[in-house]
């Protein structure tokens, strides 16, 4: 929250009332210390005064926020309604809010607070415009970023300086020249399947695990040129997957990371988690600054020797980038920061994006069987990139958009006011004494939740089908008309890679990375669910994982039953 902006700071009052005390035992020659004293106490009533006002101010702010708006129902004064947002059914409790309180209304937050909750498409594209993620967002991502500040978590001047170094290396042109490992290894994946299956008919198959191992195996070496290997028979444990793995764990209690915001102490207290994620912040750390070393040495060499580097990975181009003349330049701490950015943004998401999409289609079988009949016009097994692209591949390219519209796998964003605003509105609210409001007043860090999924699946939006997986909406002539309906997302008319200042650096690494996968997977095989529709839920730890109800204690998880498709 903000703090009240009195003249003068903690310190500056901490260190004249030091000064003040030193100067008068001086001039009285250390005698009539009582006088020091009387000061010191008067100095210290200063500063607890001082601490009552920014108390009062943050609890004026906290619980007064956002006047005259329709608020929900709060269950909870310790939790409010976060556990419902944070929940494994938040897409099912978000459209119910929507439902029935309208687009724009507040929610209750952790010890009483507030947040502004709309789907508001005009007001979301003036947010997303300018503001910050909130302090919450930065909280939880700055626990895998240490010792620098990554993309994900750094905000003003320093968001810009890394934006602009980073954007060559996530561009077409760069992108063109990583398709052959996505391909690659997406081949790998399906040889490893086959493998599998051997001599059976099918076989049920944990995808999940199996495209984690892929999307681990695709990031390492077009991120930063590491070979994890994942995908290679007895491979056994590799010290940075672990790593990462332990840092984005879902057994950590949400609840308790949030209320370290308002209450610091809770994460001074040891345990043995904190230990443990002391240890895997350690071991990314060094084999960071190892990966870090020999991409400038090799930058370093390409320049005296004037011959180009065949290195293409994502570090090696950020480096180079960062080490051109007149560059804006980072620091080697928040170089470093992006390579738990790089795992978290082309791993995580991309994996469970994948898991998802085949969940879909193990439900539509004729869906599946239009999709392999596109992807045999190719005559291939290795598409470039121009090959996977919409105008050749157009379905392809429209399920893939649906299922990234159905299953975000980030459910909602989180940003804050960075000053005193007036948010217009396209859809206007009726307060509490039945006044319409065309415009939005909000204060400088009022804290607002941007609803990914119930945006991608307004019916208003989207039509009545809007929760189903309908790929020809995306076709031309589709009903629902996607490509005009004014949602301020950066890519295919919805909100799953955000928009604004903080999109996703990453998305078309993301959506080729997908696009492999499917290509080789669907031609390959035919998939149906290998566990009732009902039984598959959701993990929620940052991104929306399938896991089974009947299996909690197994993570994340999604059986498939995997046959061989005869030429």
């Amino acid at each position: 929250m903000s703090s009240l902006p009195l003249p003068l700071s903690l310190d500056t009052l901490a260190d004249s009332a030091s000064a003040l005390s030193e100067r008068i035992d001086t001039l009285l020659g250390g005698q009539h210390t009582s006088v020091s004293r009387k000061v010191l106490v008067v100095t210290g009533g200063a500063l607890a005064s001082y601490q009552l006002v920014k108390a009062s101010y943050f609890l004026y702010r906290h619980f007064f926020c956002f006047g005259g708006l329709p608020r929900l129902k709060n269950p909870s004064w310790l939790a409010g309604n976060f556990v419902e947002l944070t929940g494994p059914d938040t897409l099912e409790v978000q459209k119910e809010w929507v439902r029935e309180h309208g687009q724009t209304f507040v929610v209750n937050y952790i010890l009483g607070g507030k947040r502004l909750f709309t789907t508001d498409a005009k007001a979301i594209a003036h947010i997303l415009a300018t503001y910050p993620r909130s302090d919450e967002a930065r909280l939880q991502l700055a626990r895998v970023m240490a010792p620098g500040h990554g993309l994900f978590n750094v905000e003003g001047e320093g968001h810009k300086i890394q934006r602009k170094v980073m954007n060559p290396a996530f561009g077409p042109i760069q992108l063109r020249d990583l398709t052959h490992i996505f391909v690659e290894k997406a081949n790998s994946l399906r040889d490893a399947w086959l493998d599998q299956i051997g001599d059976a008919p099918s076989k049920r198959i944990n995808v999940v695990a199996w495209l984690v191992k892929m999307t681990l195996d695709v990031i390492g070496l077009a991120g930063f040129n590491y070979h994890f290997n994942a995908l290679k028979p007895n491979s056994g444990p590799n010290e940075l997957n672990d790593a990462f793995n332990y840092l984005f764990r879902a057994d950590e209690n949400p609840t308790k990371l949030f209320l370290g915001l308002f209450l610091p102490f809770i994460d001074w207290i040891p345990t043995e988690r904190g230990r443990g994620e002391q240890r895997a912040l350690d071991t990314m750390g060094r084999i960071g600054r190892e990966l870090l070393t020999e991409a400038k040495a090799a930058a370093i060499e390409e320049q005296r020797s004037g011959v180009k580097s065949r290195a293409r990975d994502l570090l090696s181009l950020l480096v180079k980038a960062n080490m051109a003349e007149g560059a804006n330049k980072m620091c080697d701490n928040d170089v470093l920061a992006q390579i738990p950015t790089f795992l978290l943004a082309g791993h995580e998401t991309t994996s469970t994006s994948t898991s998802w999409t085949l969940f879909s289609l193990a439900q539509n079988p004729a869906v599946q069987t239009r999709l392999r009949e596109e992807l045999r016009t190719l005559g291939t097994d290795t598409p470039t990139m121009d090959e996977l692209a919409e105008s050749s591949l157009p379905y392809l390219d429209a399920v893939a958009r649906e299922a990234l519209r159905l299953h975000s796998p980030i459910p909602f964003a989180a940003r804050k006011a960075p000053r005193d605003d007036v948010i217009p509105l396209a859809h206007p609210y009726t307060d509490g004494r039945g006044r319409v409001h065309r415009e939005l007043r909000l204060n400088k860090e009022d804290s607002i939740i941007i609803p990914i999924y119930a945006m991608n699946t307004t019916e208003e939006v989207w039509g009545p089908d809007a929760t189903s997986f309908n790929p020809d909406r995306w076709l031309e002539g589709g009903a629902a008309a996607p490509q005009k309906n004014g949602l301020p997302g950066l890519w295919g008319n919805q909100m799953t890679f955000t928009g604004g200042m903080h999109s996703c650096i990453g998305y078309r690494f993301s959506l080729f990375e997908m696009k492999a996968l499917l290509f080789s997977l669907v031609k390959a095989f035919e998939f149906e669910l290998a566990t009732p529709v009902e039984d598959v839920g959701v993990q929620m730890f940052i991104v929306r994982r399938p896991m089974l109800k009947s299996d909690k204690e197994g993570g994340a998880q999604l059986p498939l039953l995997i046959k061989p498709v005869q030429s």
